[in-house]
């Protein structure tokens, strides 16, 4: 997998094999041939996820992970699987860019009482999902998108992050 990988803050040293079997076990999962697909992943902190969340969604503040899909694949119907990827004419997949907060992850993993690493490897198997179509307005769509990441995640051994 071609992963871009932008670290703007110090503390995501080491991210990058800990976003690569992430997103590796994501398009294991999907049955997508890893060496086709390219990702951009951007490490930051919360004041520059804080612009990219207003300027993109029109919500000024921090969250913890936000997707840019380069296709929208989502399914038409709630509950549906998002249509497959699919090469461009290239023969590559542009799945789409990716950006994730440090102080937002840190303070969410500390309050839940999970590891750091396996609270990012959750938000980054989400935020990959988003780019492959997945979605959780809908409650059938979040049902869905929840029993893939919970199934991605105990393939990886980490618990499920819903069953608090």
């Amino acid at each position: 997998m071609n992963l871009e990988l932008t670290i703007e803050d110090a503390r995501w040293q080491g991210l990058e094999p800990l976003a690569a079997r992430a997103i590796q076990a994501v398009l294991d999962h999907c049955d997508l041939d890893a060496d086709l697909c390219e990702i951009s992943l951007l490490a930051c902190d919360d004041a520059r996820i804080a612009e990219l969340n207003a300027e993109f969604r029109e919500k000024p503040a921090p969250t913890n992970v936000l997707s840019w899909p380069a296709e929208d694949l989502a399914a038409d119907q709630p509950g549906e699987p998002p249509a497959q990827a699919e090469p461009d004419f290239t023969g590559e997949i542009a799945l789409g860019d990716i950006a994730i907060a440090y102080e937002t992850c840190a303070r969410e993993a500390e309050e839940a009482g999970k590891p750091m690493d396996d609270h990012v490897t959750h938000l980054i198997i989400h935020g990959t999902l988003h780019l492959l179509g997945f979605d959780h307005i809908r409650d059938p769509d979040a049902t869905l998108m929840e029993a893939v990441e919970v199934d991605i995640l105990g393939k990886l051994g980490i618990d499920d992050p819903y069953n608090v």
